[in-house]
């Protein structure tokens, strides 16, 4: 079935717009529905809506929960967890994520989903941020009224409430939010706070239960080069010319890359794969699907990574650069005044936590639709001084080839780093589709 992207943008508009207006109190809820069909682009819808949520700082208006990625990616993964499994208990298409959940053929799927997604934000809502609870309460409000009244909404209702419910208690004593602070070492290749930030953050967050993946070192990486070697003078040579915040060699193009990667991945990779499961006309199992596997593997990708970063604890170029003068090789040549182009985040270079997202994200919508090749196009907003911009696509795995240049680019990371990173989000992705997801008996 085709649809258009004005027809979707159109019903997201007057969704967004009944929201503001139930928030506001400026209308009454109409005794009838606004369309009298159900609507099938309700996983989109509330993808968008949970992003937003999450994303959005809790000083805007209106205000969200202000989590960047790892935990807002945990948190998007336990939304879509529960709207693939009350998608998937009206027809048992495909085999459920945690199971218990049942409804009738004839409830509304566009309700459960609405339910399930909704459920699973409030129950992640603090009681110290009452106006995020009423802006997810008007976001269902305003799906609720594209569902027709009577028992399919009821029913539909019922079994999202329901899928929600088993989520949050499965989710419950994982190891969320992950906080804490690193181990700082102060030997050759060992991790310690970067200057100007000097931050030391989410060091328990390899500890989060996974959600497919048997345990968070299931795919352990080969770790970071040895310091005394050539090729991480190579690589070291690559960081310093191509992401320092002065006198660097990039090229404009280049420049670009940084700023587009330097952006949180979370709302502009969704914003992306919403736009493609739109183009492609997928119904509203195949949105759960897609979404489940995506967000699922992202999440067990980045506690993955996490895990690793405990385990090798290896410092970030920044400092490799400046202490160069005795980390014992002969091609390295150090800058102590050498900063990167954005200021580190607070944790270990190796894994790329960027890159294990990307690589289980993009990895996971190729195997969705068994095919590397996709013409579409992402948008990034930027990150200051550097603005937003759009990189159009010819296939899944050159994302992932952007993503491993560009937190070069802007810094970060040492090229094995990346390119380990990507590779764990790929086998995670791997193993997601293999073992979860299929269809049913």
């Amino acid at each position: 079935m085709d649809r258009s992207h004005a027809r979707g943008r159109a019903r997201r508009w007057l969704i967004g717009a009944s929201a503001l207006a139930i928030i506001g109190g400026l209308i009454a809820i109409p005794a009838s529905r606004v369309t009298a069909a159900e609507p099938s682009d309700m996983v989109l819808d509330w993808n968008a809506n949970a992003v937003a949520i999450l994303s959005t700082p809790g000083t805007a208006t209106p205000p969200g929960l202000g989590q960047g990625p790892p935990l807002s990616a945990v948190h998007l993964a336990m939304v879509h967890g529960a709207v693939y499994d009350a998608v998937n208990a009206i027809d048992s298409t495909n085999e459920p994520y945690l199971g218990g959940v049942s409804g009738p053929a004839t409830a509304s799927k566009a309700a459960a989903v609405a339910q399930a997604a909704h459920d699973v934000l409030a129950g992640l809502i603090p009681a110290t941020a009452p106006l995020v609870t009423e802006r997810v309460d008007a976001m269902l409000t305003a799906s609720l009224l594209e569902v027709p009244d009577g028992t399919a909404e009821t029913a539909g209702r019922t079994v999202g409430a329901a899928a929600a419910t088993a989520m949050l208690a499965a989710r419950a004593g994982d190891g969320r939010p992950g906080t804490g602070t690193w181990a700082t070492g102060s030997g050759i290749g060992e991790w310690r706070p970067v200057p100007p930030a000097n931050a030391s953050v989410f060091a328990l967050f390899g500890d989060v239960t996974p959600f497919v993946i048997l345990s968070s070192d299931q795919f352990r990486t080969k770790g970071p080069l040895d310091v005394s070697s050539r090729r991480y003078a190579m690589e070291f040579a690559e960081v310093k010319a191509k992401g320092a915040k002065t006198g660097s060699t990039r090229t404009d193009d280049e420049t670009s890359l940084a700023g587009f990667v330097a952006a949180n991945p979370l709302p502009y990779m969704n914003l992306g794969m919403r736009e493609i499961a739109l183009a492609r006309g997928l119904t509203p199992n195949e949105q759960a699907r897609l979404f489940a596997m995506t967000t699922l593997s992202a999440a067990d990708a980045l506690i993955g990574c996490w895990d690793d970063k405990v385990f090798w604890s290896f410092w970030r170029p920044q400092t490799a650069i400046v202490e160069a003068g005795h980390d014992g090789n002969p091609w390295t040549e150090p800058d102590p005044a050498w900063e990167s182009l954005y200021p580190n985040p607070g944790y270990p270079d190796h894994p790329s936590g960027y890159n294990c997202y990307a690589g289980a994200t993009w990895h996971s919508a190729r195997l969705f639709f068994k095919n590397d090749k996709m013409a579409f196009s992402l948008t990034s907003p930027g990150s200051a001084p550097i603005p937003g911009s759009t990189r159009t696509y010819h296939r899944f795995t050159e994302v992932v080839d952007d993503t491993t240049d560009g937190r070069i680019y802007t810094g970060f990371h040492f090229r094995t780093p990346d390119e380990q990173g990507a590779l764990l989000g790929e086998l995670v992705a791997e193993w997601a589709a293999k073992h979860a997801f299929g269809p049913a008996d």
